[in-house]
Parts: structure tokens; sequence; C-alpha cells
């Protein structure tokens, strides 16, 4: 029996609308569909495709072991995460294995800072994978206020707020446009290093871009709050232009 294939579908921002072609159709037609969440919840990957499998598809939850209960910095974290993503490209090995195709749904970006990266290493020399990309959270954070996000030549950065804050003032200090994802915790340490780095001001804060919920502002405007896990802070380049 021929080996089946692993698509990795990127879904996009959050706006099912906002799916390319090809994913449409693969996520409709899959027997197969595999997708990663937190231990008890339904999973935003498998949200965004309610309504839209078929009825006899079979669903493989890959359920986390850690998000945030060990600090990135224990040694245990990246040994826990590992065996995880060892055992999941198992599971998704096992059915390929049999001649099934198997959908793995993606949030955004499959390549971008997105969990398939994990399974794609460790299956791509074994099976046939094809990654089918999408839209970026952050293209969408971007564009929904209203602003380019660069002009001219204008360099941007993406920061993951885990940085350090004086790595991210320094990070922060050096770029036209900035992008920092994985607020939540670090959303204060990154208001400090803006402000630090003379950003702070022009920052933007974007919560759930491209969902019913989306809301959209001004950094300065939301002290106090506590930023829910899809938020995004942007600043906008003010670079070269006719």
């Amino acid at each position: 029996m021929s080996a089946g294939m692993v698509y990795g579908v990127g879904l996009g921002p959050g706006d099912p609308e906002l799916m390319s072609v090809k994913a449409d159709r693969l996520v409709r037609g899959a027997k197969h569909v595999a997708f990663f969440r937190k231990s008890g919840r339904y999973g935003q990957a498998r949200r965004l495709v309610d309504g839209m499998l078929r009825n006899d598809a079979a669903e493989v939850a890959m359920e986390y072991p850690v998000t945030t209960e060990i600090p990135l910095s224990d040694p245990r974290y990246n040994q826990i995460l590992s065996d995880f993503y060892t055992e999941s490209t198992a599971r998704v090995l096992e059915l390929v294995r049999a001649g099934e195709d198997v959908i793995v749904l993606c949030e955004g970006d499959p390549f971008f800072y997105g969990s398939f990266m994990h399974l794609y290493t460790r299956l791509k020399e074994t099976v046939p994978v094809e990654v089918v990309p999408g839209i970026t959270g952050m293209s969408a954070a971007w564009t929904a206020t209203g602003a380019p996000i660069t002009w001219g030549d204008d360099v941007l950065s993406v920061l993951m707020g885990t940085h350090t804050e004086d790595e991210l003032a320094r990070q922060m200090g050096c770029a036209d446009a900035l992008v920092v994802m994985k607020l939540g915790r670090t959303l204060d340490k990154v208001r400090r290093a803006l402000r630090v780095a003379g950003r702070y001001d022009d920052a933007w804060l974007i919560e759930n871009a491209a969902m019913p919920e989306q809301s959209v502002m001004r950094l300065s405007e939301t002290e106090g709050r506590v930023a829910p896990y899809f938020s995004i802070v942007v600043v906008h380049g003010q670079g070269r232009r006719p």
C-alpha cells in the first residue's frame, strides 16, 4: 500500500473567508483532520473549520502537555514538548503509512511560529508533506489599524514578548516598523520596553484580529488591560514615500 500525504493547511488569521481556495477544498474533502489544542479546550484551529468538515471525518486532537505552567527557561519545557511532538508525529505517521491523507489544521501560516513546523521536520524525510500557506495573524492585525505597516525601505522586525526586556528595547530601537507577538503575561514588559525605545506612543494593540470580537486600540489607552491570547502590538513604519 502506498503512503498517504500530509497537508499542513494554513487557515488564516480567524475569518473563514480569508482561507485560500486550496485550503477550503482540502479541509472540506478531508477524511482525517489533525489539530493542536490546549487540554480541555475546543481549539482555535478546530473552531475555524466548524461546519466545513465531512460528516464522517475522523478528528485527531493533539493536546499540549504544557503551555505556561513551566517557564521557557526550565530545561524540562523543551524536553516535554519534544516528547509531545514526537508522539504526535507517530499518530499522524500511522495513518499516512496506512495509505491515508491527513490534513493538519494550522492557524495563520504553517511556517510562521506554528506548531506544525515541529511535525514537518519529523515527517518530511519519511512521507510526502505539502504545506499550504495562509494569511498570518500579524497581517490581519496591521490591516485592522487602517494604515500600512511599512513604507519604502522600512525595516520590519517581528519580536516575541518572551524576550528579555533589555533585548526587546534594543530591537525596538533598531527597527522602523514593529510587530510584537506572544503577549498575554508579557504585555507590561513590552510596554516598558517600548517606552525605553521611544516607541510607546506610536504603538497599537490589536486583539483577536479578523475575528468577530476584534478590537483595535492605541496601546497607551489600554493601561491595566490584560491582553487575550490572540493579541498583537504593531508600530507602523514611516519610511520613504513619493
